[in-house]
């Protein structure tokens, strides 16, 4: 069970995880009403300054977060960018030259050791440093040249949410602001969400099929590929399923053998390039009898076992994936009391994880 409330007494299980995902809407408007105009002046100071790479450095969803960050930046900006390996600074003791690179870290907290230690080297390394975190005072914000805050208030519940969606949308207007763009395509996410998060019954008829499921697969490619590993991290974190993720392409270079006509396979479709890109993928998976659920498009939707619809028309798709967590989000929690647990409070984690 969850903590106690100040009110005395012990609040249901999965309530603070399922009122932080009803808060998205209210976070994602908050962000794009209050937060847009300072992370574009944030935006211009670093574009003036000219990086020729990225490294990103982050751990846990926030990891996935900056995978996000990563099509992002080498997609719409031709940026190249690459994920840092904390440990080669924190155990190693490297210290690479860093000059003329900008080393963005996204933590929800701000507050893990490794990430604070390996953000302090980057920055006396020559590196321009950018925290994006929950928490404007914490430690990490302090040792960052600038710092975006994805102001999506407290979260009670273990698994990140709210702050999930809040860092792929602070992390979208950013690279919009290095385009010097306003960032248009997201005006309509928190409305769109509110539709998502009404769907409930629909989710908790997919999560009938996984009750008793012993491993899952999720696959996507392009701007899907960082929901997948976001959605399986959900799904292991909270009802301890085994949920391996895999972009469509390293799924066909040999995981592909594990999947039979009793594995459970969710593919996360973008309506765009990323989608075109797993069509073939899709297809081995229903020549295989695979059990094949899709997140995404109606057309791809009619043609799997089960699914879930995305308003995509009209929406760009470097912005789904923040539509596109949010039915995984409840898939996870809804699996998760199916099987009588507690999605709140997994066991074996803290909010704050101290990696060093």
């Amino acid at each position: 069970m969850s903590s106690s409330t100040s009110a005395g007494y012990r609040e249901l299980p999965g309530r603070i995880m399922a009122r932080e995902m009803g808060e998205q809407p209210a976070v994602l408007r908050r962000m794009l009403d209050t937060g847009a105009g300072r992370i574009r002046e944030t935006a211009r100071g670093i574009a003036a300054k000219r990086p020729r790479f990225v490294l990103l450095n982050a751990r846990g969803s926030s990891d996935n977060a900056a995978l996000y960050a990563k099509y992002l930046m080498e997609i719409r900006l031709g940026l190249p960018c690459g994920l840092v390996s904390m440990s080669s600074i924190t155990a190693y003791g490297s210290r690479p030259d860093l000059r003329d690179v900008l080393l963005i870290t996204v933590s929800q907290s701000g507050s893990s050791p490794d990430l604070v230690a390996s953000t302090r080297a980057a920055r006396s390394a020559g590196a321009l440093t950018l925290a994006v975190t929950n928490n404007p005072d914490s430690a990490l914000a302090g040792v960052c040249e600038q710092h975006i805050d994805i102001m999506a208030g407290p979260e009670r519940a273990l698994p990140a949410t709210k702050t999930y969606t809040a860092a792929l949308l602070a992390l979208y207007l950013l690279v919009e602001g290095l385009r010097d763009s306003d960032g248009a395509a997201a005006r309509k996410l928190p409305d769109l969400a509110t539709q998502l998060l009404a769907r409930q019954s629909e989710v908790r008829s997919l999560a009938a099929r996984y009750r008793f499921a012993e491993r899952m697969v999720i696959t996507s490619r392009g701007y899907g590929y960082p929901t997948a590993k976001e959605a399986a991290l959900k799904l292991m974190e909270t009802s301890y399923i085994p949920a391996l993720s895999y972009s469509g392409a390293d799924l066909m270079h040999g995981p592909l053998a594990m999947v039979d006509n009793i594995s459970p396979v969710i593919a996360v479709v973008t309506d765009g390039a990323g989608g075109e890109a797993l069509q073939p993928v899709l297809d081995r998976l229903r020549g295989r009898g695979a059990d094949l659920v899709v997140i995404g498009p109606v057309a791809q939707v009619k043609q799997a076992s089960a699914g879930f619809v995305l308003p995509t028309e009209g929406v760009a798709e470097e912005v789904q994936p923040i539509l596109e967590i949010i039915p995984l989000q409840r898939l996870a929690h809804e699996v998760t009391l199916a099987r009588g647990q507690d999605p709140d409070a997994p066991r074996a984690l803290a909010k704050i994880t101290e990696t060093r």
